[in-house]
């Protein structure tokens, strides 16, 4: 799944993208007086209409509030609720559904795993991630290592935008208590060895979290195969809803990780006397939780699986591809991360052009990108950058759609060269 360069001729079956796109409403739309060409998938992929009217027939058929009321809704909306959450284990490949705990997003889930960790961590103690970190996996960790005094080591970054190896072995030690690594780098594309580097640090007896949420949207993870403690992501990466993301916690170590918030649900038995935990993974879902987004994320997962994972995989090589034949005589472009296995993703800077204005002038073509520092400052530091323009692609752009982001480049380029 996390293998990106194989032929595209490798699988033969391929996607019917105009009947893929019109699957998805917001792609027929046009920006500016130009047909939109969506590049910002890394932020947020778009969404088919199966997620909307599954969304839609929840509120219009289904809705109460889930695992408590004693009527029909009640027991069918608990019913869409959980099916979504064996979806979810499905897609993750884990044990059991008891693994996998509803968030807000992968930051959320990210937080949850740093708070259980502060009663347990101690002076001197060491935190071990990478220099391509989202600030969602940096920040959690910097505010735990203030609590207890642990520090944090991060493992360098090549030029190429490649995790240096040699700096993993040579900061991977028994002072390791948490080794948390980002799968696929939301600004270079890069997909990083973590299985491997999992393994290693299982071997220190180590607390391992992979953030997966650049990961989802290419394929199903197997959870049990990275054998990592901890895994997360987004549901609106993986072509859901907003507001619902999913913590997969194995469950020897779920089963006794401090709870995160107090309230309904996660409780057992409530007295003024004391208060016992409800059972995984109930015990970290306090108060109302967002039945809808978990519900549409189920349908994402469904709408996915029947398009065929291995042609969505096709497609998004047919897209690298694409992308490669472009960059070897675009002069005055420079491509930030350029790893050999990656996802289709292009984060560049321009010559004489400021991210910012490059993005503004790309739009005015209906051409979407995101420009700045992509929540990575400490990423942008280390390429002696404030930030990059970056072109991401999901499988339902089209080659022709990489012809016209790299033409419209072009042209600003030559509107600045007169």
């Amino acid at each position: 799944m996390m293998t990106m360069n194989q032929p595209a001729s490798a699988i033969s079956q391929t996607l019917d993208l105009e009947a893929v796109r019109r699957d998805f409403p917001i792609l027929s739309q046009s920006v500016n007086g130009r047909p939109l060409v969506y590049l910002d998938n890394a932020a947020s992929t778009q969404k088919p209409q199966a997620v909307m009217d599954a969304i839609s027939d929840y509120f219009s058929t289904t809705h109460s509030n889930v695992h408590r009321g004693a009527h029909t809704l009640g027991d069918q909306a608990t019913a869409a609720f959980e099916g979504a959450r064996e979806k979810v284990r499905g897609f993750l490949n884990a044990d059991s559904t008891r693994e996998i705990v509803w968030l807000r997003g992968t930051t959320e889930a990210i937080n949850l795993v740093a708070n259980g960790l502060v009663d347990t961590l101690k002076s001197g103690d060491e935190i071990l991630l990478s220099h391509m970190e989202h600030h969602a996996n940096i920040v959690p960790w910097q505010m735990l290592a203030k609590r207890t005094g642990a520090v944090i080591k991060v493992i360098a970054v090549t030029e190429s935008g490649e995790l240096d190896q040699d700096s993993f072995r040579e900061l991977l030690s028994e002072r390791t208590k948490v080794f948390t690594i980002t799968q696929v780098s939301n600004v270079l594309g890069t997909i990083n060895p973590v299985k491997e580097m999992v393994a290693a640090a299982r071997k220190m007896g180590a607390i391992t979290l992979v953030d997966g949420a650049q990961a989802v949207p290419h394929g199903p993870v197997d959870v049990q195969d990275l054998d990592c403690d901890f895994f997360c992501f987004s549901g609106h990466k993986l072509y859901g809803p907003t507001g619902i993301g999913v913590l997969y916690g194995r469950y020897q170590v779920l089963k006794d990780w401090p709870v995160f918030m107090g309230g309904g649900e996660m409780i057992e038995r409530v007295s003024f006397e004391g208060t016992t935990w409800n059972e995984c993974p109930y015990r970290f879902e306090a108060g109302t939780p967002a039945i809808a987004e978990a519900i549409g994320l189920g349908a994402a997962i469904d709408y996915m699986a029947g398009l065929g994972w291995h042609q969505v995989a096709a497609a998004e090589r047919t897209l690298n591809e694409r992308i490669q034949s472009w960059l070897p005589d675009f002069n005055g472009l420079q491509v930030i991360g350029t790893a050999a296995n990656k996802a289709p993703v292009v984060s560049f800077v321009m010559d004489g052009l400021h991210p910012s204005d490059l993005g503004t002038l790309m739009d005015q073509q209906g051409i979407a990108i995101r420009t700045g520092h992509h929540c990575a400052m400490p990423l942008m530091a280390r390429f002696g950058l404030p930030g990059t323009a970056r072109a991401s692609f999901a499988f339902y752009n089209t080659p022709e759609e990489v012809d016209q982001f790299f033409t419209g480049l072009k042209k600003i380029q030559r509107l600045f060269a007169e």
